[in-house]
């Protein structure tokens, strides 16, 4: 099912140090900054007996005057301070140049042709193309660039029929989680009258025949909340083509249920429609189907418990297979036979292993299941009865991705990206098991001048954390070096090596770049995931700050030189260890952070997030945990904070940026010192999704000139 939608992933490249200037580095004067008033109003709210003061509410209306004066008198210090940064359009410079190579995406074979990304290199949003020849010409099918001036329209997924006769295809403007999808013609490359909108977190899935698709959309919100309401009661239907959308059929909804969303998903053999159900992030979901071959056929509940995570692999005939963590906490694959569905006639093909399994696909009637070893990507491959086969050669220790196809097929293709590695295409050969390269980026860089390690160290409780570190060979352990350490630690979601180019220049200063594996992730699984969630959310915290220790007390830099960064809930692992160790660091970087841990639930799609972070009206005790680290109410007055650049923007419905804005206005009240403290808010972009290249190379440039400064770095080591 997962083949069915083809995401367009941002390239950012990781690159080389180059030689410095010989030019004397700008001294740089702290000196203080005079920010923009905030008006506090007097807000109380009462949480199970206790009061909390909610000052800056008002900054919760995005659209109000008193809003919008505010953030261009934020932005106006903000980039008033970073254009006095003599290296910063040397930055600018220096990034649009590395950036300016060219990537492709996985091809995605359907109806004899080939379908793919590619971006020249500067784009602001890479390429459609299709061709039946891999080796010939290509056709631009989709071209998101012509849609828009500025770039701020991005392809957020397409769908392919089974003849490669029609695309589906959803557009998110400005970085919306908001998509309208349409559909256009394959030979033609015109769009037909179609047009779907209030999509959010669904993708299309056509029926074998192509006369039209399954998604998911919510009703039209109300005027004025497109940007901030909750989305509630999400429901499927099934649009034909060459109608209005006003006659989509409704397949399925629960007016009982409002927080269930639906994921419909037509089988490779067109007989089934799939429907996974979701609610918020857990995962966990309940598995219903459809008999397509059936007319008036109802929805079938297999799988209606909630009690763990089962993702459709794919099926023959009535058999469904599924990767689940149902009593197995790292994952493993079993059967139900639809026919006997009951828990004594389940099959397990696929034991758990020590690793955690993170995907399965079938190809050439076999399993090819990509493991997470110690946060990177091994892929094995065994055959439908679970009989293990080989192991796919990768290039070294790094993260794949791809393996996507059809039952029968007997090759597929694959990306594999490393620290040292940019993004490359390998085509796989599952009867002989070689892989060939396809297209590998050209990037001015050498892979030989850096050095990747992994390192194992202690959190507070004495949990072994991995975190992987990467410089420059010959790094000195004096304790001087500037180190950028990066973390996520939620949501079951993994942080893998790949390659950055981002950080080039970072790396041609000579920075030290640490990414931490901390626990709420899923490098190791369930177990590892809830360790770091709900009441146990503070081990995330503990790791991070466990991570920054490590590089201290192992001389790679001491807290002067040391920066954090995070985004989303990253931004809130920044903001919450900034306010628990202020004096560890020497700046911090939370983007678009989730900073409100009293509110999130109020706004978009933020009740989802319950599962992770608990809900400070429902219960006590969570309202316990929560106020205890929220960023926003544990911010200190008189305390000296670290140097911090908080980034956020005007579109970002996932992550509201009422967040950042309070979070400035709460840190510049009570902040003591000459240290910075400053808010950059983008316009037309949202939660990072679909950014345009020149805003991606525009924020970075302000990031590291912001570091360059506030780290005290030497700024001749940046080239133009």
């Amino acid at each position: 099912m997962h083949r069915l939608v083809i995401r367009l992933a941002g390239f950012v490249c990781f690159i080389g140090v180059l030689a410095a200037g010989c030019a004397q580095p700008t001294q740089y004067p702290q000196t203080a900054l005079t920010y923009p008033p905030s008006a506090k109003m007097d807000v109380v709210d009462e949480y199970h007996g206790v009061k909390v003061a909610d000052p800056y509410r008002w900054l919760e209306e995005l659209d109000s005057p008193e809003t919008k004066r505010w953030v261009d008198a934020q932005n106006k210090v903000t980039f008033g301070y970073l254009e006095q940064i003599p290296a910063r359009d040397r930055l600018k410079k220096r990034l649009t140049k590395l950036w300016d190579y060219e990537k492709f995406g996985i091809p995605y074979r359907e109806g004899g042709r080939y379908f793919y990304s590619r971006n020249d290199g500067l784009q602001n949003q890479s390429v459609i193309y299709t061709t039946r020849d891999l080796t010939g010409p290509a056709d631009v099918l989709m071209d998101p660039n012509k849609l828009t001036s500025d770039g701020t329209m991005a392809l957020s997924g397409y769908s392919i029929t089974e003849d490669g006769r029609l695309m589906a295809y959803g557009i998110a403007d400005a970085g919306s989680d908001w998509q309208v999808w349409r559909v256009r013609d394959v030979d033609t490359k015109q769009d037909l009258a179609d047009e779907i909108r209030w999509v959010k977190f669904s993708s299309a899935s056509w029926t074998k025949d192509g006369k039209g698709f399954f998604y998911s959309r919510y009703d039209e919100p109300k005027p004025g909340e497109a940007l901030a309401g909750t989305n509630y009661f999400q429901k499927l239907y099934y649009h034909r083509i060459g109608t209005p959308q006003s006659q989509d059929e409704l397949i399925y909804e629960r007016p009982d249920e409002k927080e269930w969303g639906f994921a419909g998903s037509v089988t490779e053999d067109g007989r089934y429609l799939v429907i996974s159900i979701w609610k918020g992030t857990e995962r966990k979901n309940r598995l219903y189907y459809k008999d397509l071959t059936a007319p008036g056929s109802q929805v079938v509940k297999l799988l209606d418990d909630f009690d763990a995570q089962y993702d459709f692999i794919s099926n023959d005939g009535p058999v469904f297979w599924f990767r689940t963590d149902l009593d197995a906490p790292c994952y493993r694959v079993i059967a139900i036979d639809t026919r006997q569905p009951e828990r004594s006639n389940w099959k397990e093909l696929i034991p758990q292993s020590t690793d955690t399994l993170q995907g399965v696909s079938v190809l050439n009637d076999m399993f090819v299941c990509n493991y997470l070893h110690d946060a990177y990507t091994q892929v094995k491959i065994h055959d439908l009865a679970g009989k293990f086969v080989r192991e796919v050669e990768l290039p070294g220790i790094g993260s794949a991705y791809g393996f996507d196809g059809k039952r029968k097929d007997t090759d597929t293709f694959y990306s594999y990206t490393s620290f040292n590695m940019p993004p490359t295409i390998f085509r796989y050969d599952m009867i002989t098991g070689q892989s060939t390269v396809h297209k590998q980026p050209k990037v001015d860089f050498n892979p030989n001048e850096y050095e990747t390690k992994q390192v194992f160290y202690s959190s507070k409780d004495g949990t072994q954390i991995p975190m992987f570190i990467v410089h420059k060979k010959g790094l000195r352990l004096d304790g001087n070096n500037p180190t950028l350490l990066y973390g996520y630690g939620g949501f079951n979601a993994s942080m893998t090596p790949s390659f950055s180019v981002s950080r080039v220049v970072w790396m041609e200063m000579g920075g030290v770049y640490a990414i931490a594996n901390l626990r709420g992730g899923g490098e190791y699984g369930k177990k590892w995931h809830d360790a770091g969630r709900l009441a146990n959310k503070q081990n995330v915290f503990d790791d991070f700050i466990a991570a920054a220790e490590w590089l201290i007390s192992n001389r790679y830099t001491q807290p002067k030189k040391l920066a954090i960064q995070g985004g989303s809930n990253g931004g809130l692992l920044v903001g919450a260890c900034m306010t628990q160790r202020p004096n560890l660091f020497g700046a911090c970087l939370p983007a678009v952070g989730v900073m409100d841990m009293l509110r999130f639930h109020k706004f978009t799609i933020g009740w989802a997030w319950k599962s992770d972070y608990g809900c400070a009206e429902d219960d006590p005790a969570q309202f316990r945990t929560l106020y205890a680290y929220s960023p926003l109410h544990n911010l200190k007055p008189g305390t000296s904070y670290p140097a911090t650049l908080i980034t956020t923007a005007d579109h970002d419905d996932r992550v509201v940026p009422s967040h950042s804005f309070k979070y400035a206005a709460a840190l510049q009240e009570v902040h003591q010192g000459n240290a910075p403290v400053l808010i950059r808010i983008e316009t037309r972009a949202g939660h990072g999704a679909g950014k345009p290249t020149t805003k991606i190379i525009e924020e970075q440039a302000d990031i590291y000139a912001f570091l360059l400064r506030t780290l005290e770095m030497d700024d001749t080591k940046v080239r133009s």
